[in-house]
């Protein structure tokens, strides 16, 4: 009985579809593939669009974080340059689709790629090390507002 038992779950399991986040990347990938590898400081997000999710109707938020170079390992960016960062929710509960987030005031390493004027985390793991917590954990949810630390602050 506990072998029909064994069996009918490695059935059950092999028919569900697959829905798995993708292997890391490794950090000599990381490096390879990533026009800017660097230390930033996110100064501010804002929520610049609302869009439904086709499956579960769900009002999914995009993000623009407004990050200082603090140091620059890859990249034709300065150090002390501001770069755009761009990134948006996923439905909650799914399992596989990825995003990485940002918030106000944390400083954190990060691999990105750029396009057409702002930058996207490379891959899952991009995101590396903190080195300062966020000050602010609450993204805006509604589209043009902004949350940001203040002028001066670390």
């Amino acid at each position: 009985m506990r072998r029909l038992l064994v069996s009918l779950v490695l059935v059950a399991l092999s028919s569900a579809p697959a829905a798995a986040l993708p292997a890391p990347m490794s950090q000599s990938q990381l490096l390879e593939k990533s026009d800017l590898v660097a230390l930033v400081r996110i100064r501010s997000v804002t929520c610049t669009g609302v869009a439904k999710d086709g499956r579960a109707g769900e009002e999914l938020p995009s993000w623009s974080a407004e990050a200082e170079l603090i140091e620059v390992i890859k990249g034709d960016e300065a150090k002390g340059a501001t770069v755009t960062i761009a990134f948006h929710a996923i439905p909650t509960g799914l399992l596989g689709p990825w995003t990485v987030y940002y918030y106000p005031g944390e400083m954190v390493w990060t691999h990105l790629v750029g396009k057409d004027g702002a930058y996207t985390t490379i891959w899952w793991n991009g995101r590396g090390d903190i080195v300062s917590h966020a000050v602010i954990t609450e993204l805006p949810t509604k589209p043009g507002e902004t949350a940001e630390i203040p002028k001066g602050g670390k």
